[in-house]
């Protein structure tokens, strides 16, 4: 939990807290073209690239929606907010090395600090709010710079 996103997702727990995170990590490596997860599969992690790249992929035509290529990117947060499956599958391109954090174990610890439980799930939502930001501006050259409602 020393870089990226991860660094942010992390930045003010108590010391404590994040050393219980660390301690239920677990580094997995997969092979160029596995997958960490495929669409509404069971969401019971989250990951943190450490190194490689990754594409999160949506949809039956397997539309790229993000690439995670910088150690500590956040990957799987739908299993984070609620949702029992995965929105997106994740296609690792390289050889990739991720820390697996289990949701439930994540929860106990966070139950444990409520104080850094909050603030983990705000840096959470900025995290998520940024990646929505970089994907309307993707998308802003496909569907032209008119708003829906605007007259002739």
């Amino acid at each position: 939990m020393k870089y990226g996103e991860s660094a942010y997702l992390f930045q003010g727990l108590s010391d404590e807290t994040r050393r219980k995170i660390e301690g239920i990590e677990c580094e997995v490596v997969y092979a160029p073209g596995e997958f960490l997860f495929r669409e509404n599969e069971a969401a019971p992690s989250f990951y943190i690239l450490n190194e490689g790249r990754i594409r999160l992929v949506v949809g039956p035509k397997q539309l790229a929606t993000h690439v995670a290529s910088s150690a500590g990117d956040i990957i799987g947060w739908s299993s984070l907010v609620g949702n029992d499956t995965y929105t997106a599958s994740a296609e690792c391109l390289t050889a990739t090395k991720v820390f697996r954090i289990e949701k439930n174990l994540l929860d106990q610890v966070l139950s444990e600090d409520p104080a850094s439980g909050l603030i983990f799930f705000k840096h959470l939502a900025g995290l998520v709010g940024r990646r929505l930001v970089k994907s309307y501006r993707a998308a802003l050259p496909i569907q032209g710079t008119r708003s829906a409602g605007a007259q002739s």
